[in-house]
């Protein structure tokens, strides 16, 4: 047995130790309280020793922008091929998919696979990645989420400069931004994890050491799944990740690439499951909504669909991130990922584009009227 399928296979039982957890231990405090460590503890740990082990240079500055491009990519791409899959524009299920489909989680559903498959400097070039993701689920996203509010009930607009000063002080205090601006300061000075304290280095790697069984326990515990719209949300996560990986494969074919390493990272990293953050910009818009009268019946986002999108997305992602690393080096090949990319595309449209042809009077709308009426007003 090959040494990446064992590896797979190790981190598995661990997700499925999560999983008997919940059904017998875990209770909801217990969630939040895990998920809470892990996103303000363990993975600003891990993060930060990353960083202190690479070098700063300006080459590895395009990453954010890399990340950033790639979210508006995927937004159009969802604003123009959603109706293919029956989603009617202007709709509150429309929205939502467009808040969620090009947002990216790495930290939950590819960081912890990096370090492990990878090591630290390619999870460190994933951190600097994720800036230019953060940018997007937490400024470009509520902005669209606020403009999306005030244009389908008429109201008047805030000041946008207001709200991105709210969201930058936001970003700042997230413990992972905060450590990640910490570790390229001390880079700047020339400080790296060998020249800190002894006492303040072990605890830092202690902490970081927590990262990996913590996630994969926490992915079995927190692992939903509800069966309504399955069919539909995995057809559209099976396109999300084929558009994916067909964009991955021709920035690999185009652009060369230091290592195998940074290949695979230009693979799995855009393959993260979607991020809750655009969520909780639509949650608060409906807490926006709930406080109106007037407004409450007419909702901007469809936080049911919201939410099964996220529980179906995580362990999706998980599955294809583990497929790829126990793969070994077949997806450093662009033509593989180009392959793979058309395959899911095609699988994914290929029941619709059947539907079709059998039934040309087919609608591509599948939602009832009773269903896109939206559970999230509730």
């Amino acid at each position: 047995m090959g040494i990446a399928l064992q590896k797979t296979i190790s981190l598995l039982l661990l997700i499925l130790i999560g999983v008997f957890l919940k059904n017998k231990l875990i209770k909801e405090d217990h969630k939040k309280g895990l998920k809470t460590i892990i996103l303000d503890i363990a993975l600003p740990a891990m993060i930060f020793v990353a960083l202190l082990k690479i070098e700063i240079n300006s080459d590895l500055l395009i990453l954010p922008v890399l990340a950033l491009v790639f979210n508006v990519l995927m937004l159009l791409v969802t604003r123009y091929v959603m109706p293919f899959f029956g989603v009617e524009a202007a709709t509150p299920a429309m929205r939502t998919l467009m808040m969620l489909l090009p947002s990216l989680a790495p930290g939950l559903s590819c960081f912890p696979f990096l370090v492990e498959y990878l090591g630290d400097d390619v999870l460190a070039w994933g951190a600097l990645a994720d800036i230019g993701n953060k940018i997007f689920v937490l400024i470009l996203a509520y902005l669209l989420a606020m403009h999306w509010f005030y244009k389908s009930h008429g109201l008047a607009n805030r000041s946008n400069g207001q709200k991105i000063k709210e969201l930058l002080i936001a970003m700042v205090k997230e413990p992972i931004n905060m450590v990640m601006i910490i570790a390229i300061l001390l880079l700047s000075f020339g400080l790296n994890l060998e020249k800190l304290p002894v006492f303040l280095s072990e605890s830092i790697v202690m902490m970081k050491n927590m990262m990996t069984p913590l996630v994969l326990l926490f992915i079995g515990v927190a692992v939903i799944f509800k069966w309504d719209q399955l069919r539909m949300i995995t057809s559209l996560l099976t396109f999300r990740a084929g558009i994916t990986f067909l964009l991955s494969g021709i920035f690999i074919l185009l652009v060369p690439l230091p290592s195998e390493a940074a290949i695979l990272l230009a693979v799995v990293f855009p393959q993260s499951a979607c991020s809750f953050w655009p969520f909780a910009h639509m949650s608060a818009v409906r807490t926006m909504e709930k406080a109106k009268p007037a407004l409450e019946n007419k909702p901007t986002f469809d936080l049911e669909l919201g939410i099964n999108v996220l529980a179906v997305s995580m362990p999706f992602s998980i599955l294809l991130i583990l497929g790829v690393f126990t793969s070994g080096s077949y997806f450093t090949n662009p033509y593989h990922v180009l392959i793979l990319g058309g395959i899911l595309t095609i699988g994914a449209a290929l029941p619709r584009i059947l539907q079709w042809i059998k039934t040309p009077e087919f609608s591509f709308i599948p939602f009832e009227k009773k269903e896109l009426k939206d559970s999230s007003a509730d």
